[in-house]
């Protein structure tokens, strides 16, 4: 993928094929009617009905129900090292702000306990409509436009079924790892020309993530396991007629990290989940 690269960049060549990366694209597709066990992004979830609906923990929250943010059936995925070949990975989000909590995710930092956030993977999937959870009038409606105190405001607006293309690409500028250039002003030059051709923004799966701030990574202790990216899902409009959107605040994005070792044994029980705007 680096065939077409700039005069400019040709000298970093070498040290940004080293870094090369297999990811998997996500794109949406107009169907907002996926089946209950398709991939898609919001809409109600694949769910077992002896399987107990996912609920805010925090505090100021508690009890209340969380929201299907995406939902990744594998066995429609390519497959990616390291990732699951079958089975039905989801993430569920706050739709309720507080003090301490926006979007589910914790103010005050990094941490993996599920909280205002869940992870649920469900290995073997039942495909018997008659065995799985299919009234959710239980949920609260979302407001897709101002919020109130007592509004549920989520960063997805509608629903739409998923499609997925394997694709590389280099490291990103925003990843913490990325450390080509120098900061004086002709490398800066040089880093936003990097920036355009190599653009680390969309949704994906696995790869390098984007950041609209920076990379929370940096705050984790060196001694740990590097945290690579799970699900990145970026800010995304339509023309559509029912005006379906993914926006977090100001056009942010929203990743989700685990360790390697966890994943290969499929435990999504310690994930980061982050998210940013400008």
């Amino acid at each position: 993928m680096l065939e077409e690269l700039s005069l400019e960049l040709e000298p970093y060549r070498s040290a940004s094929a080293q870094t090369i990366k297999p990811y998997i694209e996500i794109q949406l597709t107009n169907n907002s009617y996926p089946t209950w066990w398709e991939s898609k992004i919001g809409g109600f979830p694949y769910l077992p009905k002896n399987f107990e609906y996912p609920q805010d923990e925090t505090e100021e929250n508690f009890g209340e129900n969380l929201f299907l943010l995406a939902q990744i059936n594998f066995s429609e995925v390519p497959p990616l090292e390291n990732f699951p070949e079958q089975g039905i990975l989801q993430f569920y989000i706050s739709g309720r702000y507080s003090e301490s909590y926006v979007f589910g995710l914790s103010i005050k930092g990094k941490t993996t306990e599920q909280k205002g956030f869940r992870v649920l993977y469900f290995k073997d999937i039942d495909e018997y409509k008659s065995n799985l959870l299919t009234d959710f009038s239980f949920l609260p409606e979302v407001s897709p436009e101002s919020v109130e105190a007592e509004d549920v405001y989520l960063p997805i607006n509608g629903c739409r079924r998923l499609k997925f293309f394997q694709k590389y690409a280099p490291i990103g500028i925003n990843d913490h790892q990325y450390n080509f250039f120098s900061e004086n002003t002709a490398d800066e030059q040089l880093e936003d020309l990097y920036a355009d051709t190599f653009d680390a923004s969309g949704s994906k799966i696995g790869g390098y993530p984007n950041f609209i701030q920076r990379d929370p990574r940096t705050d984790y202790p060196e001694d740990q396991e590097k945290y690579i990216l799970l699900l990145q899902i970026d800010t995304y409009f339509t023309n559509d007629e029912d005006s379906f959107f993914i926006c977090w605040e100001d056009g942010g994005v929203g990743n989700f990290f685990i360790k390697k070792s966890s994943l290969k044994k499929l435990d999504f029980s310690e994930v980061v989940y982050h998210w940013d705007c400008g």
